[in-house]
This record gives structure tokens, C-alpha cells and sequence, in this order.
């Protein structure tokens, strides 16, 4: 049972949530652990075996790929219902690569790149049946429920009144000579992929509510983010060197359109298609990921994740291991060649500053400056040409096409065409398009309008906007200061992705997860909050703060 020092000397503190154990518990607890870890060990063994069986068959009877997919997802999906924690951890582990191993080891099977599923679908099942039986509420915050359950009655209305018919009047010709051809396709099993990319990751936020249950879980869920930030720019950085040193060809060489259009045949160390054309200063990096606007957007995440690391990990050494992945951000946001990661990036950091209230600490704020100052600077020194064919090429494609003026025509040109039910679901999300052609529409709400009409987007607005409010509240009531510090930074995130409307990070990975799990993250919070509250006090941390406090503002009047 550990043991410190209180304020007086000589006296002993023991921390309350720490029963004294005798030495029948210690041992009772000693088997109990041996007899977890046992049972741990021979999930592993049988679902492995099975899957080696599965994998086998296949290698025979199909292709390697498919044996390894086949054999892999049979052990992932069986211990990921069983462990179903540990496997929402390996999922966000596995989701930044899961680009690079679809294209660099399954030679793009697109299997692969539905394996971050086989760890996150039957984790959520078995928390969710796991929670029922427990009579614990599904839906978490309580203020979603209503929104949600009218946003699912529009969508299912639209599945069965817009999809379903589709469907079944999909290759039959018309009964009048002289009435247009209905469009082919699967357009009910569109409309099933479409419901799952815009709400199968919603569960996360009871999911990771229920998997993050202390501090201990809550760091070790924003230090994962910060490595996963570093290993991935990292691959970046190098990525782009190799390229610029020839030992990846790139697509400067190619004619034509060639030359504009990122490419798979180009891939380089990691990640999917990309597109590396200097001479006609088009460069777009994917980084880890399969398609680049992708890797835009996992920058664009990690600079609030990585910010609020930095400013409030209660270690130094973590807060400047965050600053370095703050930098690596910030220069692939640079190197990548995406407009909207290097207009974002900047701009969320200074945001930051001022919401989390980092402006009012001279001391601390001022070597931050210019840390990033000299930060842009070189970056300048070392890609002059990079920087400015970017500058050059955002101001270009802002004159050509404003973005508030492209979300507007995009707008007008969905409300003209628009139903209260909309055109279906998943009538114009790109990842549905293997079974029905799909409609080009690049910005989010759009889109949503064009595909489960008025009815539904307003729903969804209201579902997002409940989410909002509910992590803006949790974050005024909190009182610890660096936990206040977390849940400034992760609702400015909230908000930003709850509302913007250029392009559709919702429907893609990483944001269409990180959005959810952040929720759950900050409805944590609170408990969070007590328990290191409580500790602190058991502990006399409080009151040695408070001294100190003390101390400085006499100095100051003096």
C-alpha cells in the first residue's frame, strides 16, 4: 500500500480509493489475474488456430491474399468480440496504416481496407450487449436520443421509400414505351452502405465513454494519438525526401492529364495514390493513407490533438514530445501539397491559443510564438519553392473558385433538385459507388440534402448540434485547469467538425472516427476530473498549490 508524506511532517496519507488488502486478498487477487491471463492467452491460441485452418483452405482453394484476409479476420474478428476494449485500442492503432497495408501488402485489396472493421464492428456489438444486460443506457450523452432517433425514422424512411423502390426497378424496362429507363444498380445495398458510413461510428461515443475510465486510461488514449502523430509524419517526411531525391519516381514524367491526377502505379514507401509533379507545381502526398485529401485531414486532426498534448499533459517530458509532433504536423502540412491543410493547421493552432486561454500566460505563450515563428521560417529556408508554389497555387484556386462561393452554387445546385426525403442514401458518398453509380457533390451538407433530403440533413444538424452543446457544457463545469485546458481544445474540434461543410471528412476515415470517439472522450471528462481532484487531495498536491499560488501573487504586490 503506498505511502506519502503529507504536509506535516512526519505524517502518512494513504490514498482512499485504496482499501488496505489482507494477504487472503492479495493472493485471491494474484490468482484471479493469473486465471485472466490464462483465459486471454487460450482465446489467442483457438482463434488463431481456427483462423490458420480458415487460411489455409483458402490459400489452396483461392489466392494468398485472400488466405491472409481470411485467415487474419477470422482470429481478429473472434478476439475482437471477446476483448472488445483491447480491440478499440488496436483499431486505433491499426486505422493511420491501414492505407499502407491495403496497398503495400494485400496489393490493394479492398478487404484490407475494411480489416480496421473486423477490430471496431465486434467490439462495439459486444460492449453494446454487454452494457444491455447490465441495464446500462446504449445511447450516451441522454441530450442526443431525440435527435437521434429522428434522424434514423428519416433515413429509414428514405432507404424504404427511395432505395428499396430503386431497387427493384433497377434493369426492368418501363411499362410505357415512351417513360425514361430507371438507372441500374443495387441501390438498397448503396443505400445500407450509405446508413453505415453515416452513422456506423456513432456507437464510439459510448464505446470510448465506457473504455476510458480513469486518468491512466484517458493519457494513455492522447499520448497514443501523439506517437501515432510522430510515426506518421515521420513516414511522411520521408516519403517526400524520397521523392524529392529520385529514389521514388513520382509523376513528373508522365504526359498529358497524367501529370494532374494522383496515380497508384506511383505509390511511394507508404500510403496509396499520389500525385508528384514539381515542374507543373502539383504536388499531393498521401501520406500513410490511401488517398491524400485523407492524409489533409488527418493533419488537420492532429493539430488539436497534438495542441492539446502539448499545453496540457501533466508531464513536461510528454508536453514536449506533443510539441514535436506539433512541428512534424505542421511540416507535412507544408511538404504535402494540400491547400487546406496549410491554410488550416496555422490557423487551428492560434484558434487554440486564445479558447484554451494559453494567451494570458506571457511566460509560456511567447517562446511558443516563436518557436512556431521560427518554425515557418524554416521551413521557408528549406522548401522556398514548395511554400511558395502552395501560396501561389491556394491563391490561384481561391480566385478560380472561392470556397465560400463553391459551398454555395453546391448548396443551390442540391436545393433545386431536393425531395423532403431526398435521392437516397448513399446516393452520393463516393465508398457506395460499387453498387450504383453515385453523384459528384464535394461538400458535406450538400450532399446530405441530396441524398436524404431536408427532413434528414435537419435532423443530423440537430444531432450534431446536441453533441455540441452537450461537450461545450461539460466543458464550462469543469474546474481543474489543465483539465479545462482538454476540453477546450477537443470541443473547438467538436464544433469545427460538427459544422463545416467543405468537402466531407465525416464520411472518411480518420475524422469519421476521431469525431466520435473525441465526443465520448470529453463526456468522460468530469470523472476524470474528480478522481484526479480526490487524489490530489489525499495526496496534499492542493494544498501545496495553493501555498505556492499564494506566495507569488505577495511577490507581485510587492
Amino acid at each position: 500500500m503506498p505511502k506519502t508524506k503529507s504536509k506535516k511532517k512526519g505524517q502518512q496519507t494513504v490514498r482512499p480509493d485504496e482499501p488496505v488488502l489482507s494477504k487472503k486478498e492479495l493472493a485471491a487477487k494474484k490468482r484471479q489475474a493469473a486465471k485472466e491471463r490464462q483465459a486471454f492467452i487460450q482465446t489467442i491460441l483457438t482463434s488463431g488456430g481456427v483462423g490458420a485452418v480458415v487460411g489455409t483452405a483458402l490459400f489452396f482453394t483461392a489466392s494468398p491474399i485472400l488466405a491472409l484476409a481470411g485467415g487474419g479476420g477470422t482470429t481478429v474478428l473472434w478476439v475482437s468480440f471477446k476483448y472488445p476494449y483491447l480491440a478499440l485500442w488496436l483499431f486505433v492503432i491499426y486505422m493511420p496504416f491501414a492505407g499502407t497495408v491495403t496497398y503495400w501488402i494485400a496489393g490493394g485489396n479492398a478487404i484490407f481496407q475494411l480489416a480496421k472493421d473486423g477490430f471496431a464492428i465486434p467490439a462495439i456489438i459486444s460492449i453494446f450487449l454487454t452494457l444491455k444486460k447490465k441495464g446500462e443506457p446504449l445511447i450516451i450523452p441522454k441530450g442526443i436520443r431525440i435527435p437521434l432517433i429522428i434522424l434514423c425514422v428519416s433515413v429509414l424512411l428514405t432507404l424504404f421509400t427511395i432505395n428499396l423502390p430503386m431497387h427493384l426497378a433497377s434493369g426492368n424496362p418501363p411499362a410505357n414505351p415512351t417513360a425514361r429507363t430507371p438507372p441500374e444498380g443495387q441501390f438498397f445495398f448503396q443505400g445500407i452502405l450509405g446508413l453505415k458510413v453515416l452513422l456506423g461510428y456513432l456507437p464510439l461515443i459510448t464505446c470510448t465513454y465506457h473504455m476510458i475510465r480513469d486518468k491512466k486510461g484517458f493519457l494513455l488514449f492522447t499520448r497514443l494519438h501523439v506517437i501515432l502523430a510522430i510515426v506518421c509524419c515521420g513516414l511522411g517526411l520521408m516519403q517526400y525526401m524520397m521523392l524529392l531525391t529520385g529514389v521514388c519516381q513520382g509523376t513528373d514524367h508522365l504526359t498529358g492529364r497524367a501529370l494532374f491526377q494522383a496515380n497508384l502505379d506511383y505509390k511511394c514507401l507508404v500510403g496509396g495514390s499520389l500525385l508528384y509533379s514539381p515542374s507543373q507545381n502539383m504536388i499531393r502526398l498521401p501520406g500513410t493513407f490511401v488517398a491524400p485529401w485523407q492524409w489533409a485531414w488527418f493533419l488537420i486532426a492532429n493539430a488539436f490533438l497534438t495542441f492539446a498534448s502539448a499545453f496540457s499533459d501533466p508531464s513536461l517530458i510528454w508536453q514536449l514530445i506533443s510539441f514535436l509532433a506539433m512541428a512534424l504536423v505542421f511540416a507535412n502540412a507544408v511538404i504535402s501539397g494540400q491547400r487546406i491543410a496549410l491554410l488550416l493547421v496555422p490557423v487551428i493552432i492560434i484558434i487554440m491559443l486564445i479558447v484554451t486561454g494559453q494567451l494570458s500566460k506571457p511566460a509560456r505563450f511567447i517562446p511558443i510564438v516563436g518557436g512556431l515563428a521560427g518554425l515557418i521560417m524554416l521551413s521557408f529556408i528549406l522548401f522556398p519553392d514548395v511554400i511558395q508554389g502552395r501560396i501561389d497555387s491556394t491563391i490561384d484556386r481561391w480566385n478560380a473558385s472561392p470556397p465560400t462561393g463553391f459551398i454555395a452554387e453546391q448548396a443551390e445546385n442540391s436545393s433545386h433538385s431536393q425531395r423532403p426525403l431526398g435521392f437516397g442514401v448513399g446516393r452520393a458518398t463516393n465508398s457506395t459507388r460499387i453498387f450504383a453509380d453515385t453523384r459528384l457533390i464535394e461538400t458535406y451538407y450538400p450532399k446530405l440534402l441530396y441524398e436524404i433530403g431536408t427532413f434528414g440533413t435537419v435532423a443530423f444538424l440537430g444531432l450534431v448540434t446536441s453533441i455540441t452543446v452537450a461537450t461545450f457544457k461539460i466543458w464550462r463545469s469543469l474546474k481543474e485547469k489543465s483539465w479545462r485546458s482538454y476540453a477546450a481544445s477537443f470541443w473547438v474540434f467538436i464544433f469545427f467538425i460538427s459544422y463545416q461543410t467543405y468537402y466531407y471528412p465525416l464520411d472518411v476515415d480518420p475524422v469519421a472516427v476521431y469525431y466520435w470517439m473525441i465526443a465520448g472522450l470529453v463526456l468522460r471528462l468530469p470523472d476524470i476530473e474528480r478522481e484526479d481532484l480526490e487524489e490530489r487531495a489525499a495526496l496534499g498536491l492542493d494544498e501545496e498549490e495553493n501555498a505556492k499560488t499564494k506566495k507569488k501573487k505577495k511577490k507581485k504586490r510587492k
